[in-house]
C-alpha cells in the first residue's frame, strides 16, 4: 500500500483535471511525451489549483515477489536451444532472424535497449535496463512464449496483446535502429498495450502510429507500478507528473542513494537542451532515464546516465539540475 503526504492525492486521480487543461494547451513534441511537452497556460487560476491538488509524494510500492535472479549465461544457454527459425502467422510483421538476434543482443549488451526515434517508448526503456539488471534469463523466456503462444506470464503478470499489436510489432519504420529490432517492437508495445495510466485513459486500444501518442506515454505513477510489477523490487518514488520533489539538494540526495540503488529520473529533457536554462518558465517531465553517475566540481554538476541505447554526460548548475527533476525513482538493486 501506498503512503502519501497529507495534501497529496493519487497522481493517476487527475486525469480529469488534465482532460480539462488539454483544451488549453498548445501541443510540442519532444523525445518521450511526443504529443504533449511545454504547456502553454494561459490562466493561472487553473495552474494554482492543480498545484493546489497535487503534491509530493513519497510511496513504497507493495507486492514483492519472490527473489529473482538469473544470469547472462543461463539466458543465452537457453536461447541457443531454440529454434530460431521458426515462423508464427500471429506475428506476422516479425522476422525470426531479426528477432532472436535481438535478443541475443540484448543479452551480450543490456544497454543496447533502443525506444526509437520520435515514440513515446522512453519509459519502457528505462524498465528494461532494470528488467535485464534482475532476470535476463526471464525475459527471454517470456519473449520466446510470447512469439510462440501469443500470451506468456512475467512475473505473475499475463501478457495477451491485441491483435492490432501483433501487427504491428516488427511494421514500425523510421524510428532509427529499432526497425530492425523486431524482439524490442514486441516488448515495446506490449508492454504499453498491457499497462495504463492516466495519460491513456482516451487511448487505451492502439492503431497504426500510436506509438508516438498517448497512447504510449507513462507517468510517474504508472513507472512506478511497472517496476514493481516487472522487477519485483522495493520501489520508493519521490515527486509527482507537475510538481517538483520537496527535496532541498538534490545533488546530495542523489549521491546518498545512487551507490546501494538503482536510481531513475523522471525529468524535462528539453530544459537540458535549452541554451539559456535561467528563462525557462513552465515545464512539464518528459523522459525517464536511469542515472549512472553523479559528481560534484567548481559547482558545476555532472550527471552520467543511459538513456536511448548509450550513455550520455552533461554538466548543469544546481539550479539547472532542481528544474529538470520531478521524479526520483529509487529502486532496491
Amino acid at each position: 500500500m501506498r503512503s502519501i503526504q497529507p495534501l497529496s492525492i493519487n497522481r493517476d486521480f487527475t486525469f480529469a483535471l488534465l482532460t480539462v487543461l488539454s483544451i488549453l494547451i498548445k501541443q510540442g513534441s519532444d523525445i518521450c511525451i511526443n504529443k504533449s511537452n511545454n504547456f502553454y497556460l494561459p490562466y493561472k487560476p487553473v495552474i494554482l489549483l492543480i498545484l493546489f491538488l497535487l503534491s509530493e509524494e513519497k510511496g513504497s510500492a507493495g507486492n514483492l515477489l519472490s527473489e529473482i535472479n538469473s544470469t547472462k549465461k543461463e539466458a543465452l544457454d537457453f536461447i541457443d536451444r531454440i529454434d530460431q527459425s521458426k515462423e508464427n502467422s500471429l506475428w506476422p510483421n516479425i522476422k525470426p532472424k531479426l528477432f532472436y538476434d535481438n535478443l541475443i543482443l540484448n543479452l551480450e549488451k543490456p544497454t543496447s535497449f533502443y525506444p526509437g526515434r520520435s515514440t513515446n517508448f522512453c519509459a519502457y526503456g528505462a524498465l528494461s535496463y532494470l528488467v535485464m539488471e534482475k532476470d535476463p534469463l526471464g525475459y527471454v523466456k517470456f519473449m520466446n512464449e510470447l512469439y510462440d503462444k501469443g500470451e506468456a506470464v512475467f512475473n505473475n503478470n499475463h501478457f495477451k496483446p491485441s491483435s492490432a499489436v501483433m501487427k504491428a510489432a516488427g511494421s514500425l519504420k523510421f524510428k532509427g535502429v529499432l526497425d530492425i529490432r523486431h524482439a524490442e517492437q514486441m516488448w515495446f508495445l506490449v508492454l504499453a498495450d498491457k499497462f495504463k495510466g492516466y495519460l491513456n485513459f482516451f487511448d487505451k486500444k492502439f492503431n497504426e502510429g500510436d506509438e508516438n501518442s498517448f497512447w504510449a506515454a507513462t507517468n510517474l505513477a504508472k513507472f512506478d507500478r511497472m517496476v514493481n510489477k516487472m522487477c519485483g523490487v522495493h520501489v520508493k518514488a519521490v515527486g509527482s507528473d507537475l510538481i517538483k520533489p520537496w527535496v532541498k539538494d538534490p545533488y546530495s540526495y542523489l549521491s546518498k542513494r545512487i551507490d546501494s540503488n538503482i536510481v531513475s529520473l523522471y525529468i524535462n529533457n528539453r530544459i537540458i537542451h535549452k541554451k539559456n536554462h535561467d528563462k525557462i518558465k513552465f515545464s512539464i517531465p518528459t523522459h525517464f532515464i536511469i542515472l549512472r553517475d553523479i559528481s560534484k566540481q567548481d559547482n558545476m554538476v555532472t550527471l552520467r546516465y543511459w538513456d536511448y541505447g548509450g550513455e550520455t554526460q552533461v554538466q548543469v548548475s544546481p539550479r539547472t539540475l532542481k528544474k529538470i527533476i520531478f521524479g526520483i525513482i529509487t529502486i532496491d538493486k
